[in-house]
């Protein structure tokens, strides 16, 4: 199993930065990519950015150029670094580690941003 904690959210006026982060523990040999996901209120859970071991990532078109995720391999943990907030950032962040067969998920975190 993989557990999962994140950090980092919080209340930011738009055009500010916030950066979360994600501890990874347990079997976190068995990940091979690891992501952050979003949910906004009465909206679907949306894809924000993924990051693979070898270090490759993808980053939405909604945040590219303003969002960028990293990975501290020695330590577990992914970042994402969030420049340039809008009000429409506005979501509950999650962490995911995908593994072969299986997915974990974090708790979320609430990121507001404040028009």
């Amino acid at each position: 199993q993989v557990q999962l904690v994140e950090s980092g959210g919080g209340l930011v006026q738009a055009g500010g930065s916030l950066r979360l982060s994600c501890a990874a523990s347990g079997s976190t040999f068995s990940i091979y990519r690891m992501g952050w996901y979003r949910q906004a209120p009465g909206k679907q859970r949306e894809l924000v950015a993924t990051i693979t071991n070898g270090g490759n990532t993808d980053h939405a078109d909604s945040v590219k150029g303003r969002f960028t995720i990293a990975r501290d391999n020695a330590k577990n943990t992914v970042y994402l670094q969030m420049n340039s907030l809008k009000p429409e950032d506005t979501a509950v962040y999650y962490c995911n580690a995908r593994l072969v067969k299986i997915n974990y998920w974090g708790q979320g975190t609430q990121v507001t941003v404040s028009s």
